[in-house]
C-alpha cells in the first residue's frame, strides 16, 4: 500500500541536507533571516514539516457541503485536495489525485456529484474517497487488465483526518492532533467561539486572488499590531484600531503559534485621537469623513469586549470579525515569493435581510480591493521585494525587546517573536 508518510520522511532527509548550509541569526529572537522568505528548499521543507506536519488545517466550512454530494475544491498546504460530504452526513477529506496516474480529477470550484470520476482513464471514487471502479478491470476478452491480486481498497484516494468544530472543517496528515479546543487553547478560543458559537452560518460570498509575497507574511502581517496604527487610514481616522483605544495582541501560551489582534471602538464614529500621537501617524488626515455613517455602525452581537478581532491559526487559516463583517481567509502557499487568498465572507442563517446587507455593506473593509486589504497586500509585496533584491540579510524585530507572546500595546512585536520560536522548533533551525 502507499505510504503517505514513508515519502514524507524521505522527501524531509533530502531537504534537509539542501539547509545544511543555513543558520538562524545569533539573536535569534530580535531577527529574521531573509532566506525564510526567498529559499525554494526552505518552502519545500515547510510544506513538508508544517502542512503535513503535526497540524490541523483549515479546508472550508459545513455550510459550503450542507446536503449529501455537495463537494468543494480546496488545499492543504499547496496540495489539492477535496472535502465532500458523503451519504451518511460524514464530511471527507482526501487528496484531489487520482491514485492511478495521478491527474487533479476534481476540476470544479464546488459542486454536488454522486462520485469522482477521473478524467483520463476513468477510475471512480466514492463521497469518501474509496475507489469503486476501474474499466476493463479484468481486460477485454481476458487479455490485459489488473492483476489478480489487486484489490480496489488498496487503491483509493490518500484520506486526511478529520475533524469539525462549529461548522469549520479541518484535516491533518497526522492521526494524533489533539483535539481542536486543545490545539486552539482556551486563549484563542474564546474569541474564535464568539465568531463561530454553534450557529448555522450563511455563505454570502467569495473573493480570491495572489499576493507576491511570502505565505508567513500574511502570519507576520496580523501578529502585527505596530503596523495597524501607521499604514491604514481608515482604521485610525474611524477609530477601528488605535493607539489609545482598549486593545490587545493576544498569542497562544503554548506554542505562540496563534494570535488574535483585538480592539474595543469607542462609541463615537469617528476617532479621538491626541496631538501627540497624531503626530505619529502619517496615515491620520484630520476632517477625512464618509457620505454614508451607517458603514461605521457597530451592531453588538456577543458579550465579547472588543468590537474587532482578527485571529491567525496557524497554519493557514484567518478568521475576521471586524465590526458586523464575518469571514474567513484562506492561505494557500504558491511558491516561496507568492501565496493565494481564498476569502469566504459569511453571516448567520437566522440574520434579518437588514442584517445582512449591513454585513454586505461593511464586508467592503475587507477582500483584495477592500479598504483595509489593498494596503495589507501592497505593503507585503514591497517587503518581498525588499528581502529577493537587496543584500541586507536581516529583518529586525526590536519593538518591546526581549517580550514574547501577548502584549497589552499595540506597539509590540512580541506576538511575531513568538510565532518564529515556534517556528524554528519545527523547521529545526
Amino acid at each position: 500500500m502507499y505510504n503517505a508518510h514513508a515519502v514524507i520522511n524521505r522527501t524531509l532527509g533530502h531537504k534537509d541536507a539542501e539547509l545544511s548550509s543555513y543558520a538562524w541569526p545569533e539573536d535569534a529572537l530580535h531577527e529574521i533571516p531573509d532566506w525564510i522568505y526567498t529559499s525554494n528548499a526552505v518552502y519545500d521543507q515547510e510544506l513538508q514539516k508544517i502542512f503535513k506536519g503535526k497540524v490541523w488545517n483549515f479546508v472550508g466550512l459545513e455550510a459550503e457541503v450542507p446536503n449529501a454530494g455537495d463537494y468543494k475544491r480546496s488545499y492543504v498546504g499547496a496540495t489539492p485536495v477535496v472535502l465532500s460530504r458523503a451519504e451518511d452526513g460524514s464530511v471527507n477529506v482526501f487528496e484531489n489525485r487520482c491514485a492511478h496516474r495521478g491527474a487533479e480529477f476534481c476540476r470544479n470550484s464546488q459542486g454536488n456529484a454522486k462520485e469522482f470520476v477521473c478524467p483520463y482513464h476513468q477510475w471512480s471514487y466514492d463521497l469518501k474517497g474509496n475507489l469503486q471502479g476501474v474499466p476493463f478491470k479484468r481486460g477485454v476478452n481476458r487479455i490485459g487488465g489488473m492483476p489478480k491480486d489487486f484489490k480496489n481498497e488498496d487503491h483509493g484516494l490518500l484520506k486526511l483526518h478529520t475533524t469539525t468544530y462549529n461548522g469549520v472543517v479541518f484535516a491533518s496528515y497526522h492521526a494524533d492532533v489533539e483535539p481542536i479546543p486543545e490545539y486552539l487553547t482556551p486563549e484563542i478560543l474564546k474569541d474564535f467561539d464568539h465568531v463561530f458559537n454553534g450557529k448555522k452560518l450563511k455563505i454570502l460570498g467569495y473573493y480570491k486572488n495572489e499576493l507576491p509575497c511570502n505565505w508567513k507574511m500574511y502570519h507576520e502581517n496580523l501578529k502585527d499590531p505596530y503596523h495597524a496604527t501607521l499604514l491604514h487610514s481608515f482604521l485610525v481616522v474611524f477609530g477601528l484600531l488605535v493607539a489609545g483605544n482598549d486593545s490587545a495582541m493576544i498569542a497562544d501560551p503554548v506554542n505562540g503559534r496563534h494570535g488574535t489582534m483585538a480592539s474595543a471602538k469607542k462609541e463615537d464614529k469617528y476617532a479621538e485621537v491626541s496631538s501627540e500621537n497624531k503626530k505619529e501617524m502619517r496615515s491620520y488626515h484630520e476632517g477625512m469623513r464618509l457620505q454614508d455613517d451607517r458603514f461605521l455602525e457597530y451592531i453588538k452581537e456577543t458579550d465579547s469586549r472588543w468590537s474587532v478581532t482578527m485571529q491567525t491559526i496557524w497554519p493557514n487559516l484567518v478568521v475576521q470579525r471586524e465590526m458586523n463583517t464575518l469571514g474567513v481567509r484562506h492561505i494557500v502557499p504558491n511558491g516561496p515569493d507568492s501565496m493565494l487568498m481564498m476569502w469566504t465572507m459569511f453571516g448567520y442563517e437566522d440574520d434579518t435581510e437588514e442584517m445582512t446587507q449591513h454585513r454586505l455593506r461593511q464586508g467592503n473593509l475587507m477582500g483584495p480591493a477592500g479598504f483595509l486589504g489593498l494596503e495589507d497586500n501592497e505593503a507585503m509585496k514591497f517587503v518581498q521585494e525588499g528581502v529577493r533584491r537587496t543584500s541586507t540579510d536581516v529583518n529586525v524585530l526590536k519593538l518591546e525587546s526581549g517580550h514574547v507572546g501577548t502584549s497589552e500595546t499595540l506597539i509590540s512585536e512580541a506576538a511575531i517573536r513568538a510565532m518564529y520560536q515556534y517556528y524554528r522548533g519545527v523547521m529545526g533551525f
